[in-house]
């Protein structure tokens, strides 16, 4: 092996390891992995992770898909609907491991409907009912493509009040809250390519006391990169009014994006060179279960880590994770020891 091969290889292997931000337990019909299992099929490699699963469940309708059961939103024509049941199997499933398992994750809260008004009411109850175990809440999607149009009842929005609520809970609570919102609307025409960007923008500044992570940096299948997509990303890092606000990079559509070709690669690791304390890495991942499943989304942005200093590859893989996260744990644990439930 020659010295600069041998260098590549130790860069890599340097790069082995990670903190998941964004990896969801169950998937849409409730059904995945034990929290147990989970660090079983990642190992050493993944030492810190979230800890949520999927808030919406799947409509099975025997008059649709007949003995079929679907498993994923696009599976059938059915209604997508709010499982609160799924923070009290999150709190189980934490609480069920020993003191250096539960270590290794950061719980959230995720079975509220940001339609309603009284979602911040639920969020409150849930901390108090399991205190020491949240570090925050979501994902949780205001506007997502294809998902918020099957969720039942009243659309999510970024101009709903009950979703100022949830922040300002948040603020006073110390959550973390990771945010689904697209930057633009599907089949987006020029005219409607900052709507969304613009409410989201709004949003967020009202809230500066919250601490809040847009995953994917608003990304998905059909929301793909419109030209200056990183210049409105750069609005919000560059605003002093929005340093409460955080990206991940997350879900292999992303990774497409990020790695299609050398120059998308080189321009994403200038802009994480530019701002490296403002990016989580995470996979969301869904129900995985085998390690090359739990690896699969990381090793395809292997090019972009190639691309970072070890410095801001250190803090995006894992640095601005434990950051955020660990704050989020004390200021939680205060709160709930000023706030005991009502017995």
């Amino acid at each position: 092996m020659t010295m600069a091969a041998a260098i590549t290889s130790m860069g890599a292997a340097a790069q082995d390891d990670y903190y998941d931000g964004h990896v969801h337990l169950t998937n849409y019909v409730q059904e995945g992995l034990t929290a147990r299992e989970y660090l079983d099929v990642v190992g050493e490699r993944v030492r810190r992770s979230v800890l949520f699963g999927i808030p919406l469940q799947m409509h099975w309708s025997h008059r649709v898909t007949g003995n079929i059961a679907p498993t994923y939103y696009l599976d059938a024509d059915t209604d997508l609907y709010y499982y609160s049941f799924n923070d009290a199997y999150i709190a189980q499933q934490y609480m069920s491991l020993t003191e250096s398992e539960q270590q290794r994750f950061e719980p959230m809260i995720t079975g509220f409907n940001p339609a309603d008004s009284y979602a911040a009411d639920h969020v409150r109850r849930v901390l108090q009912t399991f205190p020491g175990v949240f570090s925050g809440i979501g994902e949780f999607t205001i506007h997502k493509e294809f998902v918020s149009a099957k969720v039942a009842g009243d659309v999510a929005s970024l101009l709903d009040p009950a979703v100022d609520k949830i922040f300002e809970f948040c603020a006073e609570s110390g959550l973390v809250a990771i945010m689904h919102n697209d930057i633009h609307m599907p089949f987006v025409k020029p005219e409607g390519r900052r709507v969304y960007f613009e409410q989201a923008k709004a949003l967020l500044k009202r809230h500066p006391d919250a601490t809040i992570i847009w995953a994917h940096t608003g990304l998905g299948r059909v929301v793909q990169p419109v030209e200056g997509h990183l210049a409105m990303i750069e609005e919000i890092l560059a605003d002093p009014e929005l340093e409460h606000v955080y990206f991940d990079l997350s879900w292999s559509e992303v990774a497409k994006y990020v790695v299609a070709t050398p120059e998308t690669t080189r321009l994403t690791a200038a802009f994480l060179e530019k701002y490296p304390d403002r990016f989580l890495m995470g996979t969301d991942n869904v129900a995985l279960d085998t390690p090359e499943a739990a690896y699969a989304v990381y090793e395809s942005y292997r090019p972009l880590w190639n691309s970072l200093s070890p410095e801001t590859s250190e803090l995006v893989r894992k640095g601005n994770f434990a950051r955020v996260f660990d704050q989020a744990a004390k200021d939680v644990r205060a709160w709930e020891k000023a706030n005991p439930a009502r017995r």
